[in-house]
This record gives structure tokens, sequence and C-alpha cells, in this order.
């Protein structure tokens, strides 16, 4: 495949760059990767689909580690995007230490850093799109998985408006959402109707009347071809999130309006349909085996970036990765209403390659002026490599773990699994803007309560459930909670209810005991009306105090079942 062949190319022409630590330089690693060589691409047929997902707030390149644990369960495992590390270089023909190693993996990710920099940037996706459009002309869609409004000072402090400005001079053809949605009905309503182009969600109703609140597709001609293009917004909003800050509307898979819609838009003359969700890989992958008719579903949500179009039937799925590290192209050959053919690439944004774009660099600037002071303040310093991807632990949640045992004098500290947030490099100073990206949301309280060693197992098992389910219909996505002062033991494949086992109190080395009450502090609760200080004031008041970080390797945590 084409993404195989030219994943190598980039591979080839890069690999002996990073053979130890900061043992060759970043300009050298520039001279051997090109912005020809990030772009080249074989154009094909008469559609060319453009997809970014997950951007979470990023208008600036970012370091972004991916997992080192993806775990698969049932008929998901082993397969991709549940190949991580050594094992997912192998998978996809990568060479170790290229820039594509860099960029997909977490395989000496900080080695790596400093020879290929950051990844991402709004500047630089629009210089790619700007190309793309300029060689394709009128057979180009370009879409927005969503997840984009939300993950930064800038976007938390702008509710969104930063991140709808800059992404409008993309002119993308449409979105969908999901933590769009966490800043409220009204102000959700207010940035869509100055958007500028459709926002699109078949499966959110209003709870009165059931009736639709967004539309459900847009019919787009393409060089001659008729394009549905689906929205489906992420199905599980009102139980990941505040049920209190969109209480008038319902979500859910809806297989059967999935179904029906693609029914309406073929009987409306669609040639090609895709279905822009933000569901999740495995979701969607069973989506794709259940319904009919959809040529192209565009991932979001659980933040894989896969350099291959998985085909499932035959349906095309793309995973464009999260932070803005990526955009896919995927060039269709449509004739006689059927895909014939199609090329897939995946392009990682690597800033020192691709040339900013002048008109939305300037955007940028403009929109992260008034935060400009603050982002840039250092807070502390860092000796260990702070990330947040992995199945049970990241070092940057171990971190906050470790500031809300302190701040909110908690025997037990309890922070959620996103799988938001940027990655700080070992050496580097900690910013506020760092400690924005792992902690900006509109719920930000940091709660301290009383917890009985049963709960707390409940709320371990519920959470483990919501990510190990061997029906993706009843995954959520995320990642498992974080446990400062706890360890615990989990058995991946056993029912709800009996997968934790094992939980311990650090601090004195003894189980806990089900009926005793502990001293708990988390942040990000559902619960209307939280009490606490925001999470981030917690952080930035620890790490002050700490003022260089190390956070020693997480080993609480025993898996079994594998």
């Amino acid at each position: 495949m084409i993404t195989r062949r030219e994943m190598l190319q980039v591979g080839a022409a890069t690999a002996a760059l990073a053979v130890g630590g900061g043992s060759l330089t970043r300009a050298f690693a520039q001279q051997k990767l090109t912005q020809d060589d990030l772009l080249k691409f074989d154009s094909l047929g008469n559609v060319t689909l453009l997809h970014v997902t997950d951007i979470h707030g990023q208008l600036m390149p970012v370091y972004f580690r991916e997992p080192t644990v993806n775990i698969g369960v049932g008929e998901a495992k082993g397969l991709p995007p549940h190949v991580t590390g050594a094992d997912f270089l192998a998978r996809f023909g990568i060479a170790p230490k290229s820039a594509a190693a860099y960029a997909l993996t977490d395989q000496d990710f900080s080695a790596l850093a400093q020879s290929y920099g950051r990844i991402g940037g709004l500047d630089r996706l629009a210089t790619v799109v700007g190309q793309v459009r300029a060689e394709r002309g009128d057979k180009v869609l370009l879409l927005d998985g969503g997840d984009t409004w939300q993950g930064s000072l800038g976007a938390n402090a702008s509710r969104g408006q930063d991140m709808a400005d800059c992404m409008a001079l993309l002119k993308p053809d449409a979105m969908t959402g999901h933590w769009e949605f966490t800043y409220g009905e009204d102000r959700v309503k207010e940035l869509i109707d100055k958007l500028g182009f459709p926002f699109l969600a078949l499966n959110v109703r209003d709870t009165e009347w059931n009736e639709p609140v967004f539309d459900a597709y847009k019919m787009f001609e393409k060089s001659g071809v008729k394009v549905a293009v689906l929205g489906q917004a992420f199905p599980y909003t009102p139980v990941a999130n505040p049920r209190w800050l969109m209480p008038k509307w319902s979500f859910g898979i809806r297989e059967e309006e999935v179904r029906a819609q693609v029914e309406k838009a073929r009987k409306a003359g669609a040639q090609l349909v895709v279905l822009l969700s933000h569901n999740g890989f495995d979701v969607d992958r069973k989506l794709a085996a259940r319904v009919e008719g959809i040529d192209v579903i565009l991932t979001g949500h659980t933040h894989d970036a896969l350099p291959e179009a998985i085909k499932v039937g035959n349906t095309l799925l793309v995973a464009s990765g999260s932070h803005g590290k990526f955009v896919s192209r995927l060039d269709l050959d449509v004739q006689d209403g059927a895909v014939k053919g199609f090329r897939y690439k995946l392009i990682p944004l690597f800033a020192d390659v691709i040339k900013p774009d002048a008109a939305m660099s300037a955007a940028i600037e403009k929109a992260r002026a008034p935060y400009a002071k603050d982002l840039a303040r250092v807070v502390g310093h860092s000796e260990s490599l702070l990330y947040r991807r992995g199945n049970f632990n990241g070092s940057f949640d171990d971190l906050i773990c470790d500031a809300l045992l302190k701040e909110r004098d908690a025997e037990i500290a309890l922070s959620p699994g996103f799988r938001w947030g940027t990655s700080v490099l070992p050496g580097a100073p900690i910013t506020v803007e760092d400690i924005h990206n792992a902690t900006a949301i509109t719920y930000p309280q940091v709660y301290r309560m009383p917890m009985t060693g049963e709960r707390l197992k409940e709320v371990l098992e519920d959470v483990a459930d919501n990510l190990f389910n061997p029906d993706p219909y009843y995954q959520q996505g995320g990642d498992m909670v974080r446990c400062g002062g706890l360890g615990y033991a989990i058995d991946v494949p056993k029912p709800i209810g009996s997968r934790i086992s094992e939980m311990t109190l650090l601090k004195t080395g003894q189980p806990l005991d089900p009926k005793r009450e502990y001293t708990v502090a988390g942040w990000a609760s559902v619960n209307e009306g939280t009490q606490g200080p925001p999470v981030w004031e917690l952080v930035e008041r620890h790490i002050a105090a700490q003022k260089t970080v190390r956070v020693a390797p997480n080993s609480r945590v025993k898996i079994s079942g594998l």
C-alpha cells in the first residue's frame, strides 16, 4: 500500500539520525527530511478527503508521546490500533529511530524529540491543506472530527473562541464534536452559528420532543461525485462528561439511525458515503461490520494514529491521531456509485520541516496574545519525561496525583484517564501552558471527600469496564482512572465487578478495608455543584514548591489476564 511504501521512504531517509540522545542536531534531521517528502503523494481518482481530529485546543506545535500500552479486548485483541511500540513498527514496516517511529510510537521518544522537534500547529496544517487544494482543486473535502475547541488555557479561557476563529481560516467542509459540548448548550449553539460550515451530529436529539438538534448529513458535489458526509458525535457525552452542561440533549450510538441516514443519503443520490465519527475506533469497527453502505469512516475520540486505512468489509476506517500531529489524506476513485480504488497517507506535521502559513501564524499569535505572558511563565523544571497516554498510568498524571495528595492532605488521589494532554521533555521547563494542556476543562474543581474501600473498588471496576468491556458498544474510550496513594491488581478479561483486587493503601502497605472511610481528593467530577479549587492551581503550587520534578516509575498497577 502507498502508506507503507512512503513511510518506508521517509524511514529510510531518516533512520540513521537519532542513534543516541542528542548525538545529532535537529538541523541535520531537517536536512534529511523535507516538506516534499512529507507531502509526496501519487494522486488517484476524483475525491480527496483530508481529515483531522482530536486537536484539543492546540494551536501550536507540540510534543506528544504515543502510548506504550493500548490493550484490545474481545475481537479487537491484538489488532490495530491495539499494537504499540516495537510491535507497531514491525506491523507497519517502519524503521526504528526514524521520523515515522518518533511520530507514531513511544520508542526512544525523548532522544528522537531532540532531533525531530515538535509536531503539529495549525499554521503547518494550513500549509498542507493549501497545497493539497492547489493540487486537487474541487476534489477536496476537509473534515474535522471534533474535540477541537478544548484542551488548552486559551481554549478554556475563550470558551472555544480561539480555536473556532483559527479553524475557520482553514475553511473545513464540516465537523462533529464531543468536548465541544462541555462549554454548555448555549455556548455550543453560539459558536456553531458563526462557524461558516456545518456541524453534523445525527445522534444528538432534544430530550423533550426527540427531534434532531443538528443536521444529520450534508451533501457535497466534488468533481461530479455526490458525497454525503454524515456526522456522529461522541455517543456517551452525558456519561463521560457532566449531564448538567447539556441537560436538554440526548446522545447514543443509534445504529438504526445511522443505517437510516445512510439509506436516505443513497436515495438522495450519494455516490460516496462518509461517516465523520467521534465514536472511537473499536466502536466504528463494529459499526462498519453491521451497517452497509458506508464507504469511509473517519474515526476519532480514541486518539489512534494509523499509517494505513483499515478495511472492514467494504468500509475504510481512517484514524488520524490527535493534538494536531497529523492530517490524513485519502484519495478515492469513485465510479458508478462505488469505490474502485484508494490511496492513503497519514502525514505527520513536523514543525521544523513544514513551512508555516503566514496568515494562520498571524491569527494564532493574535489568539494567544491575551494569555501570552501566563502561557510562557515557568513554574519549575522536570527531570522526567512527562506524558499522559497509557491505559493505566502516565507520568504527568502521577504528578497531578502527587499534587492532589499533598495540596489537599489526602490519603488517596483519583485523576481521570483523559487521553488529551501534551508531553514535557526531560530537562525542560514546566510552564503554565504545560499544566493547562493537561488540566483545562470547564469543571476543574478538586474535591476532598471520604470514600469507603468498597466504594473505591466500585469506581475502579466501573471505569475498567468502560475501557475493557469486550463489546465495543459498551466502551466509552479514555484510559483507566489514575490513582495516587493506592495500588491495585487488574485481571483485564474478567467481567465487571471482578477485575480489581489487591487494593493497597501505599503509605501503610495495608489492604484497603472495604468498610473504612479514606480521605480522597480528585477532580473532573461530573456532579453539579462540586466544590474546590481548580486543579491547575494546585498542580502549579505543587510544582513551584518542588522546583525540580522527578516522577518515579509507576509500578502500582499489576496487570494480568492478557
